[in-house]
């Protein structure tokens, strides 16, 4: 993980590529240290490397490179994977956020969690709607599975691709659990 003086150095190089999801057109970056960031739907491809330029001056893209990445999102979305196997470049979050997201990764397959535990969890108890706001800035969805986590009143809550694309996913993965409502 980079020190945070080395956080607004520019990366050494990123790549990416795009792939046909049952979510639309799916982005997929990567830097050195991992993905950095997953766009589900995506309506343009240049409205995705606009984004990827705020990361790194010059994206390439890369698709025979990131054939293995592309091939577990396939297995995913075919019900066939539970846990990627790639690494995440999180170095782009404050503090907060990344603790934020590491907790996420604890959420199993299949299961959902509260805002309010999330909070909890990262001992913030009080701060459930900043952990939603640090659950909406998630770069990499699926991966670090944002889509998990619920209101406690059991409502979907938010979902920076739309609560479509999340009640989607909770579906998806209900298929291998069925231990939430969705």
């Amino acid at each position: 993980m980079l020190k945070p003086s080395e956080r607004s150095k520019p990366l050494k190089r990123l790549i990416y590529t795009t792939f046909n999801s049952p979510l639309g057109k799916t982005g997929v970056a990567v830097t050195p240290y991992g993905i950095c960031r997953i766009v589900l739907s995506i309506k343009k491809e240049s409205e995705f490397i606009e984004t990827l330029k705020t990361i790194y001056h010059s994206p390439k893209k890369q698709r025979c490179q990131l054939t293995e990445i592309e091939k577990e999102f396939h297995l995913y979305f075919s019900g066939k994977l539970k846990k990627f196997t790639f690494k995440v470049d999180l170095t782009q979050g404050t503090s907060f956020q990344q603790r934020v997201w590491k907790k996420l990764k604890a959420i199993p397959f299949g299961e959902t969690r509260s805002y309010q535990w999330l909070a909890t969890e990262i001992c913030q108890p009080k701060a459930y709607r900043a952990v939603g706001n640090a659950n909406g800035k998630n770069p990499t969805p699926i991966i670090i599975p944002c889509h998990r986590v619920i209101q406690k009143n059991g409502g979907l809550g938010g979902f920076t691709g739309g609560t479509h694309l999340k009640k989607y996913l909770l579906k998806l993965e209900k298929k291998s659990n069925a231990t939430f409502p969705y």
